[in-house]
């Protein structure tokens, strides 16, 4: 299987979602729908390091490979999901060069960086499989989001720290902190969203962003983005089953039998 990391420097544009839920099922309902990628979310969602494992274990089985954004930028945090066998790490909350410099040396082993080196763990096949510390520092995706002003305005300098795979922006993170909450058509929004096209473009990054619907997702693809999810487990499940309600209401009230 071509990893997410060969695939975005072969210049595909990858499709995912955000997983909040914190369960296994919701992973493996949302690994067979056919997404690219899969991110389970331990800043905002539901879950944490306790249960990650066996997110872990329902997008292995089917092949799909399973990101996690952390808490932090603390060492700790990263180097926990990556034994546990995550593709790559999401890093909130970056405003700086040297703090995105910080956060790439806790995904690479010494003496390029400063990742804890064990091999009893789930990564390397519980001390079977040693050989992974080989290619680990390679495949492992590096993410970092472009959350707020002071990220945009140090974009060039943070597109250029090398071995970063994705910058990705949080569009209610960074449309809040521009002073216009949540309306990503607001002309300083679609100004700041150009500057890190533009600052990724010129150093060969992908860029990602979340789109709350298929629409929306489509028209960043359109727009350069690379490396976009589509809503999360928690939203896709609540608009279905919002649509199913309503359907099922105006069928009542209309006097015609819903569909099955």
């Amino acid at each position: 299987m071509t990893g997410p990391r060969d695939r975005l420097r072969s210049g595909d544009t990858l499709f995912g979602t955000f997983l909040g839920l914190g369960s296994a099922l919701a992973v493996e309902a949302c690994a067979l729908a056919g997404f690219d990628w899969l991110l389970v979310d331990l800043e905002h969602g539901g879950g944490d390091e306790g249960v990650l494992v066996h997110q872990q274990q329902a997008a292995d089985a089917h092949g799909v490979p399973l990101l996690v954004r952390v808490e932090s930028t603390e060492r700790i945090r990263a180097g926990r999901v990556l034994d546990l066998g995550a593709a790559g790490v999401m890093f909130p909350r970056v405003e700086t060069a040297p703090q995105v410099e910080e956060a790439v040396r806790h995904l690479r082993y010494p003496p390029d960086g400063d990742r804890g080196v064990a091999t009893y763990n789930r990564a390397c096949g519980f001390g079977l499989h040693p050989e992974a510390l080989d290619s680990a520092d390679d495949r492992t995706v590096c993410v970092v989001q472009i959350e707020n002003r002071a990220a945009v305005e140090h974009i060039e300098e943070i597109a250029a720290v090398g071995r970063v795979d994705v910058l990705f922006v949080g569009p209610r993170d960074l449309s809040h902190d521009l002073g216009v909450p949540g309306d990503t058509s607001a002309p300083v929004f679609r100004q700041a969203l150009k500057r890190v096209l533009a600052a990724a473009d010129a150093t060969g990054v992908a860029v990602g962003i979340l789109a709350p619907d298929a629409r929306t997702a489509g028209r960043y693809a359109d727009e350069g983005f690379r490396f976009i999810g589509v809503a999360s487990d928690a939203t896709l499940l609540v608009q279905a089953a919002q649509r199913s309600v309503q359907a099922v209401h105006a069928g009542r009230e209309g006097g015609v039998r819903p569909p099955v």
